[in-house]
């Protein structure tokens, strides 16, 4: 069986068509900077690569393109959709209801939406990937596999938040945590790259790109992570704030009259690294002001942004009492070596330094700490694809 599995970010695409029978990957792309100037999609097969330079208003007009791209005559895969036996959703939040994937139905969508308030930057940009698939293969069946749900082995201590007790009994106020299915998968292959039983293991993964969160992974399971109740908290991000003082929200509302929605907008569209470097929230764009332009705010979006990630790692050495291995994933994790350096750097304490001439790769799977780190480093490229498609082929 074929299944396509569609994983939509904040501001990107990523799918994979994979045959089941042997896990082969047959097609693989990624659309880039959707409503973002400069928009395109590469999609690869057999090593060779398949560029469309066209504006992308949003992720319909990406779906499209993707579809297009794997029957083109020329470049494509398959012949006609047909081929397709199923479709594989990324879906941020599916709140209390969903803590494992699930078959999409109008119920599931019901709840997708409702859950759109708790991720208001990706659930709508999943529930346009599920409905335009839908449009366009109705009877294929399609899954919705969660982000939340590797992340419900935190223990109560971790989840609960020092509120009123009735919020999670009665509104389900709760830590969730986000990017499990790339947390899964790179600390299965960290572990396995060492040669190790992952039940062995306390390991850091850090997930950076336009959205970012590090988990502390102990024995193969989830025991702490940024993100919390929505992927609003944690870590500063392409447009995200992460954690901040509360006081902040209320003290602004006044001081600039902004009403609940103007300052969700605020914390979600307008902060993180866009806010401070006032550039983009693309790091690439960020990286070019701050080391070719000499731009100060550019680049203390990119001190705070590592400064942040630093702290996330020291707090979770503590939560486990140690650390075998720290990850570097996701597209600016994969593919900045200055990022993955600056963060660690001051980490030799901890066993863990930096090999700078290993350090020089970008997009492949390699060990990055020098031959005598006591804790490893590693870059490892994520495939959330691969955890979506074998939780749909299961579940179908």
């Amino acid at each position: 069986m074929k299944i396509l599995v569609i994983n939509c970010g904040s501001s990107s695409l990523k799918y994979q068509l994979i045959d089941m029978e042997n896990e082969k990957c047959l097609a693989l792309g990624l659309v880039e900077r959707i409503g973002i100037e400069g928009s395109k999609l590469t999609q690869k097969v057999n090593g060779e690569k398949f560029i469309i330079q066209e504006a992308m208003k949003d992720h319909t007009d990406a779906i499209r393109l993707v579809i297009g791209a794997l029957i083109d005559a020329q470049h494509g895969v398959i012949k006609e959709l047909s081929e397709i036996g199923a479709v594989g959703h990324r879906v941020v939040h599916g709140g209390e209801k969903y803590a494992q994937s699930v078959k999409i139905n109008d119920d599931v969508m019901k709840i997708l939406e409702e859950c759109s308030k708790l991720a208001p930057l990706h659930n709508p940009a999943n529930i346009i990937g599920i409905n335009a698939c839908k449009v366009l293969m109705p009877s294929v069946p399609m899954v919705a596999v969660f982000d939340t749900a590797f992340h419900q082995t935190m223990p109560e201590v971790a989840y609960i938040y020092p509120l009123p007790y009735d919020l999670y009994t009665e509104y389900g106020v709760r830590k969730y945590g986000f990017h499990g299915t790339s947390h899964r998968y790179v600390s299965s292959k960290a572990a396995e790259m060492m040669g190790k039983d992952i039940k062995d293991l306390k390991l850091i993964t850090c997930h950076l790109g336009n959205g970012a969160s590090a988990a502390a992974i102990e024995n193969g399971k989830s025991v702490e992570t940024s993100m919390g109740f929505t992927p609003l908290e944690g870590i500063a991000m392409g447009t995200r704030c992460g954690s901040i003082d509360p006081a902040i929200l209320t003290y602004i509302m006044k001081e600039k009259n902004l009403t609940i929605e103007q300052v969700n907008d605020m914390m979600n569209k307008e902060s993180g690294v866009f806010g401070i470097s006032g550039v983009s929230s693309d790091f690439r764009d960020i990286e070019d002001a701050a080391w070719k332009d000499g731009n100060h705010r550019a680049q203390l979006a990119i001190d705070v942004f590592c400064y942040k990630v630093k702290k996330f790692i020291g707090s979770y050495v503590a939560v486990m009492g140690g650390v075998d291995a720290i990850v570097f994933t996701a597209g600016l994790g994969e593919n900045s070596p200055e990022t993955r350096e600056q963060i660690c750097k001051g980490l030799e304490f901890l066993g863990a330094t930096i090999d700078n001439a290993k350090n020089n790769v970008r997009g492949k799977e390699a060990e990055i700490s020098t031959d005598d780190s006591t804790t490893k480093i590693f870059v490892i490229p994520t495939n959330e694809e691969l955890v979506i498609a074998r939780d749909t082929l299961e579940l179908i």
